[in-house]
């Protein structure tokens, strides 16, 4: 590691190579000024020198933000998310958060900076401009930001994560839409004139979603015991590539009971399947072959899923999207009193807890049911009258 020191007056300015940013190519020194002799001075390289040999060292200060979000993003976004969401994280930043701070340097970022910019992205943050961004979208911006700026303080490029500081816009609430039973029959009824009324099916009868489904494996269903595994998920990316990854947390990956009307519509399913192959002259299906895919195999889009899907919706009167089946699946089986827990492990929630934080307003009878049950349970044991065997008598003597 090359030290260099030049004298300044009545000090020394001392400079340590660091070789060149990854970014921008531009040559990182470290710096630091000795007021004192030249020996001292000489110590003090040599100990910056040492310093820096052994990876302790202070990030150079001229570094703007946009250059550390690139360096984020390549460096550490990259290689720890899934692919599908570095692609929002490095759109995010190159439409948003590089155009509004990216000047700014980074060690001069400050949370005034962070808060003028989301409200600017309130009123006028649309790409097309086209007006605001919702709050739910800054959101998003506010936990990308503070996620790359709390990086940057474990790095020592700052000393603190200024993005604590700041108030996000406070997300409105989104309410869920599900379908009734009545209204989720008629929905799968007008499905079937597409080529994906069982996967629709499968959606509606397990709180599987759209990922899990289209990457879902015939190896992974089992018809004779009824069951099927998710263990993988399907997504494309922006330039049309379909990658296979692990579902979206360790908890989705689960077992998920059949339903005797599902695995009757998935053996159906199946056997159309053989026969579509059977008549394009491919082999019969393999164990590992997709359940729902093209009639050649190949994965399905899944902008294909959500276009027929939305179609089929407006035809049934529902203004929902895909993932509405998810959530119908879930508040349709609290509603006939099925255990949360229960529910929880079928969609592959996190903890209970999460489910009831969903469902739970969605099915307002679970709080008179309870106290309903609760009353009952006491009421065998209320205003019981003792016998007279029971009372005692005392001698009026």
């Amino acid at each position: 590691m090359k030290g260099y020191m030049v004298q300044r007056g009545n000090g020394f300015r001392l400079m340590v190579y660091l070789g060149r940013d990854p970014v921008t190519g531009k040559k990182q020194y470290k710096t630091e000024t000795v007021r004192g002799t030249k020996r001292e001075a000489q110590r003090r390289l040599a100990h910056m020198v040492t310093e820096v040999d052994k990876g302790i060292t202070i990030k150079p200060k001229r570094i703007t933000v946009r250059e550390y979000l690139l360096q984020w993003l390549e460096d550490y976004a990259k290689v720890n998310v899934r692919p599908r969401t570095y692609e929002r994280y490095e759109e995010i930043c190159r439409l948003h958060l590089i155009p509004a701070l990216g000047a700014i340097l980074l060690t001069a970022l400050q949370p005034s900076h962070i808060q003028s910019c989301y409200a600017k992205a309130q009123r006028e943050g649309r790409y097309d401009g086209k007006g605001g961004l919702s709050k739910r979208t800054i959101y998003h911006h506010h936990r990308i930001l503070y996620e790359a700026l709390k990086h940057a303080v474990k790095q020592g490029f700052v000393a603190r994560n200024v993005a604590e500081a700041v108030t996000p816009p406070r997300p409105d609430h989104v309410e869920m839409k599900t379908l009734s039973s009545e209204g989720l029959n008629e929905l799968l009824q007008l499905s079937q004139e597409t080529p994906y009324y069982a996967l629709f099916y499968t959606a509606a009868y397990t709180g599987c979603r759209r990922s899990e489904l289209l990457a879902l494996r015939w190896d992974r269903v089992d018809l004779d015991f009824g069951f099927l595994e998710v263990v993988e998920s399907l997504h494309q990316l922006h330039n049309g590539e379909i990658i296979f990854g692990p579902p979206k947390s360790q908890k989705s990956r689960r077992r998920i009971a059949l339903s005797p009307s599902l695995a009757i519509v998935l053996r159906e399913h199946k056997s159309a399947q053989n026969i579509i192959r059977k008549q394009c002259g491919l082999p019969p299906l393999a164990p590992n072959d997709l359940v729902f895919s093209k009639p050649e195999g190949s994965p399905v889009s899944p902008d294909t899923i959500t276009s027929t899907f939305r179609r089929i919706a407006q035809k049934a009167g529902f203004n929902g999207n895909f993932h509405s089946l998810r959530h119908t699946h879930a508040t349709l089986m609290l509603e006939e009193d099925i255990h949360p827990k229960v529910v929880s492990e079928r969609l592959g929630h996190a903890t209970v807890a999460t489910t009831l934080d969903i469902y739970s307003h969605k099915v307002p009878g679970l709080d008179e049911a309870a106290a309903l049950r609760f009353d009952k349970a006491l009421e065998q044991h209320r205003n019981i009258k003792p016998s007279e065997e029971e009372i005692p008598k005392f001698d009026s003597k």
